[in-house]
């Protein structure tokens, strides 16, 4: 039960302080050539949601998280979401990094 409670922990965190801000950006209020990047990043943060609930673990949710931070398809979103002037996980890892401890789940 307490894993499940991590692993619920840690996935809002992610949505609350990188996916959601992402979600809640409105495309009218950037120049038409980044309107498109922008619903593109959307669909992808959906996506990424999803499948950050799909974990069953919080191990799973840490692993799969540092996997993010390094991976180059990730690297290229962060690149776009920074552009748009977005949070990317990259920007929340050292918080998300401390809950992981806090919730004994943090892997070296």
């Amino acid at each position: 039960m307490a894993q499940i409670d991590a692993r619920q922990k840690l996935v809002h965190f992610l949505e609350e302080k990188a996916f959601r801000p992402v979600l809640r950006a409105n495309p009218e209020n950037l120049p038409q050539n980044q309107r498109d990047k922008l619903k593109d990043l959307q669909q992808r943060t959906e996506q990424e949601i999803e499948r950050f609930h799909g974990y069953k673990s919080a191990d799973d949710v840490v692993t799969n998280f540092r996997r993010d931070l390094s991976s180059e398809p990730a690297k290229k979103v962060h690149r776009e979401l920074r552009q748009l002037g977005l949070p990317t996980i990259d920007d929340v890892r050292e918080e998300f990094d401390r809950l992981a401890k806090q919730l004994s789940v943090a892997r070296s």
